[in-house]
């Protein structure tokens, strides 16, 4: 039976893994994947903030601490918090908060970065409710911004190409 007379979801899943390996596809935590690499062999700059410290916290969690690094993270943290659902009287209902991050991976052997790039993302939260609710609201959703932002950056190093 030829391969174009054949139904087309057993023709995708014939033909599916020869698209993939010709795209240069390669699993991140396979051999010689940028998973392998970064894992444990990352020093992140040390946070100077309260932002700086979730973020860190973070991407450490993530890809692990360096005993003998490899590769050097530095970070330039930005961020503001926005009024939404402002009311007749001026009360706010809600807030954005947004961050942009600038990163900067390279080699500590020879110094060169290896990539950088900018990273951008909000989180909402409540601004009704008691003065401890919104204080709440508000530091939660700074941790959540910092898990977000830190879950990019990973995705970024692990696209990046680290032979440079």
């Amino acid at each position: 039976m030829s391969l174009l007379r054949t139904k087309p979801t057993r023709r995708f899943v014939v033909l599916a893994p020869l698209a993939l390996a010709a795209c240069g596809f390669e699993p991140v935590y396979g051999p010689g994947g940028n998973g392998a690499s970064l894992q444990n062999r990352v020093l992140v700059d040390p946070p100077s903030t309260q932002d700086g410290y979730l973020l860190v916290r973070e991407l450490e969690e993530k890809l692990g601490r360096a005993a003998q690094p490899a590769f050097a993270l530095s970070l330039t943290i930005n961020t503001a918090e926005t009024r939404l659902a402002i009311d007749r009287e001026g009360d706010t209902g809600r807030l954005n908060r947004i961050g942009i991050v600038d990163y900067s991976l390279r080699n500590v052997a020879t110094g060169q970065i290896v990539t950088s790039g900018q990273v951008e993302n909000f989180v909402g939260s409540s601004a009704t409710g008691t003065t401890v609710e919104t204080l709440a609201g508000e530091q939660d959703a700074q941790k959540r911004l910092m898990k977000v932002i830190a879950d990019q950056i990973i995705a970024r190093l692990y696209a990046a190409d680290l032979s440079a």
